[in-house]
């Protein structure tokens, strides 16, 4: 790399067990200097059909494998992620841009995750003991997953996909975002002594790699990351040989602020909830509405909040918020702002991009109509509509007037109060007086148009697998 070590960081694939590299390669950039970093094979169509051979070839063996020798081999990935954890950060934090400190906590994060996965039993059900006859009830796997994983959380999104599918017999191809392929590409090399060869595969790409491995008919299910838009094409490419799917896709996630809420005792973790990871996080607040008799007091805490939280490139130890990723997001967040600023929008931080390094400051703007771009568009970036109301019915219908349903968030002391206009919210997943906290133990789902099936939990370890029920004639 060239922040600390001062030399370009080229990593091969991982097919079959191997390092495989390829005669066109992709650069990757440092958003925060805009400098490259290094470069990664450009997976060829003949590479991908060899990575999908080798996980088909494994599968039977893998399958065959006792349950708990694939937890075993889970708590391996689990140490090595540890045993790693300085060297994986150094790359996430120079390829993706966020601050060392959270690219420490994601490599923790999921060295931690995957543990707790590999915890989870699956069940058999007996499902019919009558007279003469029985029933069970099993869950067997799918056969070869294709994983695609984006760019804001590279590595704890990809261990939410090897977690589940390797525990349940599956195998894998992965392909990490171009944007952030570093990090997933080394912590495959690290992996190589421990993993059965073809068992998890990797391969990097253009925007043609996507495709091809959704369409392709040795591919048996697909898991991916990323925007909506993304989703609907992934969704019609897998309809060839009916892929199973899972998709965790965008949000506009709303917070609600009742005039119950104690300001002081919230305003750092609403103004988290918003700009985490400068905002790209698919659960982070994208749109707070705050009841007007106290609408003034948490302007002015988000404001100061704002004012004193850095942001700059992630190797330097005060920098708490980094850029956004990638030129293209980039743009798009800029846009919003260039929107905002001609509809005349009152900005009470922020607006002001400068480079160099795609760098947007924490934007907030102040009450703008329910219909700008920037209440009804996802940011994906630091930029908060601040959003006035008065009766809480009409604030829970602007909140579900959207077609997405990720996450969302009451903040408010009422207990009671909070739960029973959660239960109203058309979301997945809904946090009181929190954000953004998730746990494998628990299903995390989209509702409309945020995703299809389920991840976590049980039942999102379930996923990898189909059912199979065996009949006793006795």
């Amino acid at each position: 790399m060239t922040d600390n070590m001062g030399t370009l960081l080229n990593l091969p694939m991982m097919i079959d067990g191997k390092s495989v590299t390829s005669a066109q390669t992709i650069a990757v950039i440092n958003p925060a200097t805009e400098q490259v970093i290094g470069h990664v094979p450009d997976c060829t169509r003949a590479q991908l059909d060899e990575a999908v051979a080798a996980a088909r070839k494994a599968f039977p063996a893998w399958r065959a494998t006792p349950y708990a020798e694939r937890q075993q081999v889970l708590h391996e990935i689990s140490r090595v992620l540890a045993e790693n954890a300085e060297e994986l950060a150094d790359i996430l934090m120079t390829e993706q841009g966020k601050p060392r400190a959270d690219a420490l906590g994601e490599i923790h994060a999921a060295s931690w995750w995957i543990v707790q996965v590999a915890q989870q039993e699956l069940p058999v059900e007996v499902t019919d003991e009558m007279p003469g006859q029985r029933s069970i009830t099993r869950h067997v796997p799918l056969g070869v997953v294709g994983a695609i994983t984006p760019w804001n959380f590279p590595v704890v999104l990809g261990i939410w996909k090897i977690g589940p599918a390797l525990l349940t017999g599956n195998t894998m191809v992965l392909k990490p975002s171009p944007f952030t392929p570093l990090s997933t590409l080394r912590l495959g090399e690290l992996l190589q002594p421990i993993l059965p060869s073809g068992v998890l595969n990797l391969v990097t790409g253009g925007d043609a790699l996507g495709p091809w491995m959704t369409e392709h008919p040795g591919i048996d299910k697909i898991s991916f990351t990323g925007s909506t838009a993304t989703g609907r094409r992934v969704m019609a490419s897998a309809a060839g040989n009916l892929k199973r799917l899972t998709l965790e896709l965008g949000g506009n996630d709303a917070a609600i602020v009742l005039d119950d809420a104690d300001v002081e005792a919230i305003a750092e973790p609403l103004f988290w909830a918003a700009f985490k990871n400068s905002g790209q996080i698919c659960v982070a607040t994208k749109r707070m509405y705050v009841h007007d008799s106290i609408y003034d007091d948490v302007a002015k805490a988000l404001t100061r909040i704002a004012a004193e939280v850095q942001m700059g490139n992630g190797a330097d130890p005060a920098s708490r918020l980094g850029p956004i990723q990638n030129r293209v997001q980039f743009e798009r967040v800029k846009s919003l702002v260039e929107d905002a600023k001609a509809q005349g929008l009152r900005f009470l931080t922020g607006g002001e991009v400068q480079g160099p390094g795609f760098f947007v400051p924490v934007t907030i703007i102040d009450n703008p109509p329910e219909s700008s771009r920037v209440v009804q568009e996802e940011a994906f970036g630091p930029v908060l509509p601040l959003l006035r109301y008065t009766d809480i019915d009409e604030v829970i219908a602007r909140a579900n007037d959207v077609d997405m349903g990720l996450g969302g968030s009451i903040w408010s002391t009422n207990h009671d109060r909070a739960m029973e206009i959660a239960a109203r919210l058309e979301t997945g997943t809904v946090w009181i007086n929190a954000a953004q906290a998730l746990t494998p133990y628990a299903a995390f789902a989209g509702h409309k148009q945020s995703g299809l099936g389920i991840e976590q939990g049980l039942s999102g370890i379930l996923e990898f697998t189909v059912p199979q029920t065996i009949h006793h004639a006795r």
